[in-house]
């Protein structure tokens, strides 16, 4: 895997001492947003149709600081929106390592060279380069002609610069197996430090709601893609054992919301990355009063066809602590791609989809309105 042997045994070790504690519920990585807007308009994001004053909102490096250290997961990963567009990321990258933080920042690549100097290579530092495939199969996802050939060259200019990069790569109905295989040799050619892959989550406010896949043609997706390793040089894959057999259709998780919190410019973000259902002021509000088992496959409707690695992977770690021969049996025998599936969880007891989109953005709108008031005020009477 891609894994770095260092950063796995870091983060193996803090499972294991939350295991050893008693610990229910506790952060793995932390999703840190800094801000909401993008110099892309991907059809299937549902992150960018906020009104511009809220499109405006940046999360100060003050407190970007106090959202990871409420946290203390050993994973920060910045994303957005483009995390590039916000002015003190690079002071914001600095802290988090020196709060020696795994970092990670998730950019589309079209301000990364410009950019490149802002930072230096670090052990724990990678950028993570969104992929959605080949030439064609990308420019379509990102709706914009030449993305990818920027994003290719930003890659090659960090890594002659000596940044580790990864790439992070959605797939959705029309992906083609061998078509992704051919793209995942490609991507390990150019020497990535690993490849990052998920099924892409149905946003429901995304444009396009045509190309998002069910469970069932996830598992056969990424069945048909893991057989086409065979034969192949490995590839880079930078994601735990369990959690790949997971999207192959070989076991049964439960997500695990609170193993990726989320930090945006509207607060704590319930109940993750990929759901806006509400916000609480402090992460440990988020902790002890979020009605976790009201989410997740078969609680939810939204959540029903949800694989994605930010809902799924803290679940294969935790369960790789705790049964480490699992880890073991796939290692030595490889991702089952035949034969029968894991069974399902029911969907039949699952509580129908709620739409309050809406209110958050009018209360944080409101927020900002005050704020523009009191500002106004003050400069009035001076």
């Amino acid at each position: 895997m891609g894994i770095p042997l260092r950063q796995a045994m870091s983060i193996g070790a803090y499972v294991l001492g939350q295991h050893l504690r008693g610990r229910k519920r506790y952060p793995l990585v932390l999703m840190l947003e800094p801000l909401f807007r993008c110099n892309l308009a991907c059809a299937g994001c549902g992150k960018i149709d906020y009104p511009d004053k809220i499109l405006d909102q940046r999360l100060s490096v003050a407190e970007c600081m106090e959202a990871i250290d409420e946290c203390g997961a050993p994973v920060v990963v910045l994303a957005g929106g483009e995390p590039l567009l916000h002015k003190e990321l690079p002071e914001i990258v600095k802290g988090a390592l020196a709060k020696g933080k795994y970092v990670t920042v998730c950019t589309n690549a079209l301000l990364m060279e410009k950019k490149l100097d802002q930072y230096a290579p670090h052990a724990r530092f990678n950028w993570s380069v969104h992929l959605d495939g080949d030439k064609e199969m990308h420019d379509r996802s990102v709706c914009r002609a030449g993305v990818y050939d920027k994003a290719v060259a930003a890659i090659r200019t960090a890594k002659a610069k000596g940044y580790r990069v990864n790439i992070n790569c959605t797939l959705f109905n029309d992906a083609i197996p061998e078509r992704v295989a051919d793209f995942f040799d490609t991507v390990r050619d150019l020497g990535v430090g690993g490849i990052t892959v998920s099924p892409g989550y149905a946003y429901e406010r995304a444009p396009d709601q045509q190309h998002f896949l069910n469970r069932a043609k996830t598992k056969q997706l990424f069945r048909d893609i893991f057989r086409r390793e065979k034969g192949r040089r490995k590839w880079p894959l930078f994601q735990s054992g369990l959690f790949l057999d997971f999207l192959a259709g070989n076991q049964t998780y439960h997500c695990t919301p609170w193993g990726n919190p989320t930090r945006t410019v509207f607060g704590w973000q319930r109940p993750c990355y990929l759901l806006g259902e509400g916000y609480a002021r402090t992460f440990k509000e988020l902790m002890e009063d979020t009605a976790w088992d009201r989410y997740g496959t078969g609680n939810y409707e939204k959540c029903a066809d949800c694989m994605v690695h930010s809902g799924f992977e803290a679940s294969a770690v935790v369960d790789a602590v705790k049964k480490p021969w699992k880890v073991a049996a796939v290692a030595l025998t490889g991702i089952k791609t035949e034969g029968a599936m894991a069974p399902e969880i029911p969907l039949d007891g699952q509580r129908p989809a709620e739409y309050v989109f809406s209110r958050h953005v009018e209360q944080r709108l409101a927020e900002i309105a005050e704020a523009e008031a009191r500002t106004e005020k003050v400069a009035a009477a001076e």
